[in-house]
């Protein structure tokens, strides 16, 4: 990889294949006409989660089962949107490395985004297959009656609902703390951005009324991001704890306990990027374009839900025996 494109990633150990070899070196070149119209990396942040949202217009569409060519039209358009919603995700965070941009409100800006562009996504995905459920009622023997759909859809909502909120949300954003911590310990504490619910609190308490609204709601939903991640991983959060008694500052972790960290989170981080939006935007894709939206819901409860299982728990096992070794 150039060393320019390098430069302007958090590590090349925390990228997939496609990000690394495709998707980052792409974006390096938005980064760099971005900097030259000084534009702010919270600029395109914000383009990202307004083209990423509107992308669910198109995938309302049914594809060309239901449409024929048409629908397909829709269902690539809606694609494309959303790959350059995720570019513009990408980029952002580049173009704030390579400019020296950074913010808190673009870090917490970029662990929106995802979920702005899926809401919307995910309820018209709903709508679709309210208009839509031919193949579902077939391979069920489901009459297609008017009540039957009502039904089917209540049913598909809630499915869609917890592949949301237990799904989508929980899995990534447990993937951006585990790649935050694996920062954490490969290039120490400035270079990294693992934040704390505590530290997040306090910074929401200092804000006064002058303190703009929108970043005062922003920074308010962050400690609620922060401490949901915070819960999900109980052995890391000990680990931190006996390390920051142990050896008074984070700086004076020793190099062996770093490596040792870093050995055994290594090849987790792999599993990991499984968790994140390339692997998983293709099986939404895949699905929408099969005309089956609504088995995305179900792939994301279970498949997604089992690989982020297993990251979890392959991640705690090894906090804890660290963090014996160190009692």
């Amino acid at each position: 990889m150039n060393e320019k494109v390098s430069k302007t990633l958090k590590s090349a150990e925390t990228e997939d294949w496609l990000d690394l070899h495709v998707v980052r070196p792409f974006c390096y070149w938005w980064a760099v006409f971005f900097a030259k119209l000084d534009i702010h990396p919270n600029t395109v942040t914000i383009w990202s989660m307004i083209i990423g949202a509107a992308s669910a217009y198109f995938f309302a569409s049914g594809s060309f089962y239901y449409e024929g060519t048409q629908g397909l039209i829709m269902n690539i358009i809606a694609i494309l949107m959303l790959c350059l919603a995720d570019i513009f995700d990408c980029t952002d965070g580049q173009l704030a490395r390579m400019t020296g941009k950074k913010s808190r409100l673009g870090r917490i800006l970029d662990g929106v985004a995802g979920f702005t562009w899926f809401v919307p996504i995910y309820v018209l995905l709903v709508y679709r297959f309210y208009h839509h459920h031919t193949l579902e009622f077939s391979w069920l023997g489901i009459p297609d009656t008017e009540q039957n759909v009502i039904i089917a859809t209540i049913i598909v909502f809630i499915i869609g609902v917890i592949s949301g909120i237990c799904g989508l949300a929980g899995q990534q954003r447990l993937a951006d703390y585990y790649i935050q911590v694996h920062l954490f310990f490969l290039k120490g504490e400035k270079g990294a951005e693992l934040d704390n619910s505590k530290r997040q609190q306090e910074i929401y308490d200092q804000m006064t009324k002058e303190t703009p609204w929108v970043e005062r709601y922003f920074q308010k939903s962050y400690i609620d991001y922060t401490k949901k991640q915070e819960k999900r991983t109980p052995e890391f959060q000990r680990l931190l704890t006996i390390m920051k008694e142990k050896y008074g500052s984070y700086d004076n972790i020793p190099q062996e306990v770093r490596d040792e960290f870093h050995k055994n989170s290594l090849p987790i981080i792999k599993w990991n990027g499984l968790l994140t939006f390339n692997f998983r935007s293709l099986w939404l894709f895949l699905f929408c374009l099969l005309d089956i939206p609504v088995m995305n819901f179900i792939w994301e409860i279970v498949g997604m839900g089992l690989i982020a299982w297993y990251v979890n728990h392959r991640h705690e096992s090894f906090c804890k025996r660290i963090a014996d070794g160190l009692d």
